[in-house]
């Protein structure tokens, strides 16, 4: 049992007792030692990114960390962060040619990456809308420029890991993942009627497939992959839904969670003892999910999909993505 189990039985909303991502860092016993090693987080202009690298930078780590724009992300980690150990890089994830962009320049500057957290993403765009790269938008943002950010740091990645000190990358999915699967013969919504939630669904179970397949391909190499649930955070993932969206589900506020709350279980996976050495699995309230349960509502469950784990399924989005992004295995 997770040593959060009892701040998360009876959540009293906003700042309550559950853990702050600093907090898992003091209790994990991290701070400042990871002087030396490099961590790059996805996502860092707002919201979670912010705190999850606001807590990341107290392990001492050099951080690189990814923005659409960077004006915003400066803005949000000032006096945040020692400038010398700390760089912002301009990554627009509607692009490929941007992550590649954004990749090199980071490994002009390290040769080792000791920890990656995809952590930026987009939520329920209205209308269907292609990335620049002809992709349906969320699957695009949300999955293919992480995986193709991971593939391009992958050399990196296997290069810093050690028996001793494992590697590591954490991939934020959400519970909305329960809401759709993979539809590999149709990812980008050509064929079907588009529907912004199962869209955003698909995106999210891409996103634990694919750190379930770096788990099975490198976990012997030791290198890690967990994906999260950060949980029902106010932030603005939320900024293209309906303002009536959340009507008549008032009973949830209490679950909610401020975001240096919602980075949490995103350091959990990153620094916690319990992932040093082990990965594949889906994590939801500092502790690893249950099963969904049958009659709850899949957009807030707190349990993982009965696809979650299939790994046929994730094999096929695997060598799909490759081919998608142009990389060889």
């Amino acid at each position: 049992m997770s040593r959060y189990a009892e701040s998360h039985a009876k959540p009293d909303g906003p700042g309550d007792a559950r853990p702050t991502a600093l907090q898992i860092v003091k209790d994990e016993d991290a701070e400042g030692m990871l002087k030396g090693e490099v961590i790059v987080i996805t996502g860092t202009s707002s919201g979670i990114g912010v705190q999850t690298a606001r807590a990341l930078a107290a392990t001492g780590a050099t951080l690189f960390l990814t923005a659409r724009n960077v004006a915003k992300a400066h803005s949000a980690v000032a006096g945040f962060f020692d400038p010398s150990t700390m760089a912002i890089i301009e990554m627009d994830q509607e692009s490929l040619a941007s992550v590649r962009v954004a990749a090199n320049t980071i490994l002009a500057k390290t040769s080792k990456i000791h920890l990656l957290v995809n952590n930026a993403g987009i939520m329920n765009i209205p209308e269907l809308q292609l990335t620049t790269d002809g992709y349906e938008l969320q699957f695009g943002t949300n999955h293919l420029s992480h995986f193709l950010f991971f593939k391009l740091l992958e050399p990196a990645l296997l290069a810093a890991a050690t028996p001793m000190l494992p590697s590591r990358v954490v991939c934020l999915s959400s519970s909305a993942h329960n809401v759709s699967g993979i539809n590999a013969d149709d990812y980008h919504f050509q064929q079907g009627i588009y529907n912004p939630a199962v869209a955003y669904g698909q995106s999210k179970t891409a996103n634990i497939y694919m750190a379930n397949e770096i788990e099975r391909r490198f976990g012997s190499r030791h290198l890690h992959a967990t994906s999260v649930h950060p949980g029902l955070v106010s932030t603005g993932l939320t900024q293209h839904m309906p303002p009536d969206a959340f009507k008549g589900m008032e009973h949830l506020y209490p679950t909610m969670k401020s975001v240096e709350q919602g980075a949490a279980t995103s350091v959990w996976a990153a620094v916690g003892k319990d992932w040093a050495h082990a990965g594949g699995k889906y994590l939801v309230n500092c502790a690893e999910a249950g099963t969904y349960v049958e009659g709850e509502d899949k957009f807030t469950a707190l349990g993982y999909a009965p696809w979650a784990y299939d790994m046929n399924k994730a094999e096929r989005l695997w060598s799909d993505s490759l081919k998608l992004v142009g990389v060889l295995e």
